[in-house]
């Protein structure tokens, strides 16, 4: 996906999110660091211009939520949530960059819930790769594309790479 795939990509999802909840006042509208943060950001900005109003945007870093995280040889970089809004019986919509296993989407799940009792979680991804291992799925899909167990789907987003970019990649 170029930057103009991407641009169509999400003003597609954010019709979408409108659509299937019949409007916007009770979302906000959460990012899973770090890509997810942006991706989240945007949306919400495209959501907030097709409603007329302003939706509430977080950011999850689930860093301590992952169950990976005591596996890794190097130390983990942690930022902050930041999620400055009750989130009690909102309409959630969790956004990320890609969708795999599933992991990272229910160390997301367990820290949300931390802050609260939402009324629905609903997942935006800009690319599902398939290849889950729990059984998650996302409810609003950019694209999907299958790939191999070495094959990579990197997301690059100008606010952190310089440039919007979706690419399939060979891991060796």
């Amino acid at each position: 996906m170029d930057a103009e795939d991407i641009e169509r990509t999400l003003n597609r999802l954010a019709h979408e999110i409108v659509e299937r909840n019949k409007g916007s006042k009770n979302l906000a509208i959460v990012g899973i660091r770090t890509r997810g943060e942006f991706l989240a950001k945007r949306i919400a900005e495209k959501t907030s211009r097709l409603e007329n109003n302003q939706i509430p945007v977080g950011i999850l870093d689930i860093t301590f939520y992952r169950d990976d995280v005591r596996l890794k040889l190097r130390q983990p970089e942690v930022k902050t949530t930041e999620i400055d809004f009750a989130i009690d019986d909102k309409d959630i919509i969790l956004v990320d960059d890609v969708l795999f296993t599933g992991r990272t989407v229910r160390a997301a799940l367990d820290e949300l819930m931390d802050f609260g009792r939402p009324k629905t979680v609903q997942l935006v991804v800009l690319v599902d790769r398939g290849g889950r291992e729990l059984p998650i799925q996302a409810d609003f899909v950019g694209r999907r594309v299958k790939t191999s167990l070495n094959e990579r789907v990197k997301v690059k987003l100008k606010e952190v790479d310089g440039e919007d970019l979706v690419l399939l990649v060979e891991e060796d």
